[in-house]
Parts: structure tokens; C-alpha cells; sequence
């Protein structure tokens, strides 16, 4: 049986946002073409809703289809005056989101994220929203831990993501979580999004990505992809872009929201997932091919980034029949 998926609409809702669950879910499906999601969109009352867009937008259900659900998507609603004076919900809305089953999933995208701590779902822990009102979440909401920086937060059972298209990235990292990176990647191409962009990285707060150009990190971060299993350095990295470490370091943040080493071994992390699922490499083997040198360091920053061991990250994701010698597999991201 799919996966049952509920978003719920409400007046001021972002069409754009609204739409990211079932076109990232919709994508994720098996080697048979079956989806693993069953994506549908209500409303409280089951009628047509207001978008911040000078639209409305009609709905085929009403909160009911909150019940039963497996995950709950909170749609992206623009906050009202009201709650941002006082961090209080429409009482109906919040009767809603607490009728939702305990063992549920629940998940907002931007400021959506207002809604869901007014509820008290995200009272001790960590969460995200829009980087421009960050600050008036935390005050108003300060049994919240917020991460005003990061693109998405997910704390177990709810998930927060930042704004706009963090919420893609947000959908792709729950279709990895449950069916892997094969599965996860084949859906992020399918809608012509990154496959993987790590949640802890940064926000585009103060330093907009600039134009692509020659003199960009770009052709280094290309470069680096294609030697992940060389033991590469920052100088390393700076040395091929002609930088000094000091302004290679700068304009790689500046570009992608994290340092490069941070970069270098979220990408390292990533092809080891890969060869995981896709191989019966031995986990020593995999570390070697995938630049960490040794299973001690790549099960240290599995852990540290995933929270999971390589040997139970492969009980969880490998496919049966898996080829193994995937060693020219294609890296992900960039």
C-alpha cells in the first residue's frame, strides 16, 4: 500500500509551494512504475481555498483526510498580522493538527512552520523557516531550538524547511530517508532538481549566488567530484581554482553556503551511500573508493551527518540483485 499523503491548504497558501509534495512524491516509484506515494490535497472544510496569488485553488477533501494519513504537509501560509503579533493560530487549525495520529510524519515548508509551533508540535525541538522571520519565530516561540541558517531540519517525526525551494530539497531528502538514494535520485532527475543538497547547509542570507563565470568554484567543485577518492586538500582545491586558500575558502561559501571540506565530505558521504546500496563492496573498500581512506573515518562521519553506521545504512537501503562493482556509477550533485 502507497504511502498516504495529506497536505493541508489554508487561505493565503503559496501556490508554488503547495504544489512541491506530489511533484518531488510522485516521482519516487518503483522499478514497475508503482509510486510509493498516494499524494492528495485538503482543505479543513473541504472547500476551495484563498492563495496569496489573487487565486483560488479547489480541493477534493476536507480535514478528515488528516486522519488517517501517514505524513501531513503543512503548505506554506503566509503568517497573519495576528500571529505574528502573538504566535497564536486559528483554533480550528490547531484542533486539526492535533487530531493527527501520533505516529504520523508531519511536515512544514517556510512559514508554514508558524502554524505548527502554534500548535505546540515543535515545542523542544529543532526546526527552521524563512531566514527573514527567524528571529520573531524564536521570540515568539522560544520552546522552539530554531536553525535560522540551515535549509531544512528534520527532528524524527517533523520536518521543517526553509523557504521556497529548500522545500524540494526537503522532499527529495524524505524520499532518500525512505527508499534510498537510487530511488531519491531518479526522482529529484525526473523533476530536474539537485539530488542532494545536506540540510545543514546554509540559508542564501547574505550572499546571493553569483553568476556562473570562469572564475567561479564551479569547475573545481566538477573537478574534485571526479577525485573523491584522492586524499585532496584545501590547498589542493584553492591550488586548481588559482586562488590562495583564504579567497578560494571565501568564495566557495559565498557560492554554495558551506566551507569546502564541509562540501568535500557531504560528497563523500554521498558516493558511500551510493556504493552501499548498490554494492556488496566490503565497508573498507567503500570508505577507499569513496576518499575517506579508512571504515573508522567513514563510519565517524556517517554518523555525524546520518546518524546511522554504514552496515546499517546498507541493511536499510541495498537493493536485491545488487551489481557489485557499481565503480562507475555517476556521482551526485555539484
Amino acid at each position: 500500500m502507497a504511502h498516504r499523503v495529506a497536505v493541508l491548504a489554508l487561505d493565503g497558501v503559496i501556490p508554488f509551494d503547495l504544489g512541491i509534495p506530489a511533484r518531488v512524491l510522485n516521482e519516487a516509484c518503483d522499478t514497475a512504475g508503482h509510486r510509493f506515494y498516494d499524494v492528495v490535497v485538503c482543505s479543513l472544510d473541504g472547500r476551495p481555498v484563498a492563495t496569496n496569488a489573487g487565486f483560488s485553488i479547489e480541493v477534493q477533501h476536507d480535514r478528515h483526510a488528516l486522519l488517517d494519513a501517514d505524513t501531513v504537509v503543512i503548505a506554506t501560509q503566509e503568517p497573519t498580522a495576528a500571529m505574528l503579533a502573538s504566535g497564536e493560530a486559528d483554533p480550528a487549525v490547531v484542533e486539526a493538527l492535533r487530531s493527527i495520529r501520533a505516529d504520523a510524519r508531519v511536515v512544514s515548508t517556510c512559514t508554514s512552520a508558524f502554524v505548527l509551533a502554534a500548535a505546540g508540535l515543535l515545542d523542544g525541538r529543532a526546526a527552521t523557516t524563512h531566514w527573514a522571520l527567524s528571529a520573531r519565530f524564536a521570540a515568539l516561540f522560544p520552546a522552539v531550538e530554531v536553525r535560522p541558517d540551515v535549509l531544512f531540519v528534520d527532528s524524527g517525526r517533523v520536518l521543517t524547511s526553509a523557504g521556497a525551494a529548500a522545500g524540494i530539497d526537503l522532499f527529495v531528502h524524505i524520499v532518500r530517508s525512505d527508499h534510498g538514494a537510487a530511488v531519491a535520485n531518479d526522482a529529484a532527475r525526473r523533476c530536474v532538481v539537485a539530488p542532494w543538497r545536506d540540510g545543514g547547509q546554509a540559508q542564501f542570507i547574505a550572499h546571493p549566488t553569483p553568476p556562473e563565470s570562469s572564475m567561479g568554484t564551479g569547475p573545481t567543485r566538477a573537478w574534485a567530484l571526479g577525485r573523491l577518492r584522492e586524499p585532496l586538500t584545501l590547498a589542493d582545491l584553492a591550488a586548481h581554482a588559482a586562488m590562495g586558500k583564504r579567497t578560494f575558502s571565501r568564495r566557495f561559501v559565498a557560492e554554495v553556503g558551506v566551507t569546502p571540506l564541509q562540501w568535500l565530505i557531504g560528497q563523500r558521504v554521498d558516493r558511500a551511500r551510493t556504493l552501499l546500496e548498490s554494492s556488496d563492496l566490503p565497508v573498507e573498500r567503500v570508505a577507499t573508493e569513496a576518499g575517506f581512506g579508512s571504515a573508522t573515518l567513514l563510519r565517524q562521519h556517517m554518523h555525524a551527518l546520518l546518524g546511522v553506521t554504514p552496515q546499517h545504512y546498507r541493511r536499510t537501503f541495498q537493493a536485491p540483485g545488487a551489481d557489485e562493482s557499481p565503480l562507475l556509477g555517476r556521482a551526485s550533485g555539484g
